[in-house]
């Protein structure tokens, strides 16, 4: 099976949509209620499995920490929820890219403001 077969998609968006509803589950303090998961690439042979987890305004290292301590519970419970022949081995990655977004953005408004204000120093 390729890495982008159909089949391999449809994989990721049924493990993704069982992993949101599995994590908020969990009953870890370390994991924050506002972890959501951005992506999930399984590997071709159902193996391994990496799971992109972003979290709002926070770090995200204790949830981190959380997720890996509770790996076995959330694999057990996406065993009984996805019908896989393998249940992948789960590995929570950090997803940081929703705050580098959001830092870009902040950079771009801060270069706009200064290039307004010496254009119009200049007028």
């Amino acid at each position: 099976m390729r890495k982008n077969s159909t089949k391999n998609n449809r994989i990721n968006s049924e493990v993704q949509r069982a992993l949101s509803s599995i994590i908020r589950s969990v009953k870890d303090p370390r994991v924050d209620t506002f972890t959501s998961v951005t992506a999930v690439q399984v590997a071709p042979d159902l193996k391994t499995c990496r799971v992109y987890v972003s979290v709002l305004g926070d770090t995200g290292d204790e949830t981190i920490a959380g997720l890996r301590s509770a790996e076995g519970y959330i694999r057990h419970e996406l065993a009984r929820e996805v019908n896989l022949r393998n249940t992948p081995e789960l590995r929570f990655e950090l997803d940081d890219s929703i705050s580098y977004g959001v830092s870009m953005s902040k950079k771009i408004d801060e270069v706009i403001k200064a290039d307004e204000k010496a254009q119009s120093e200049r007028e």
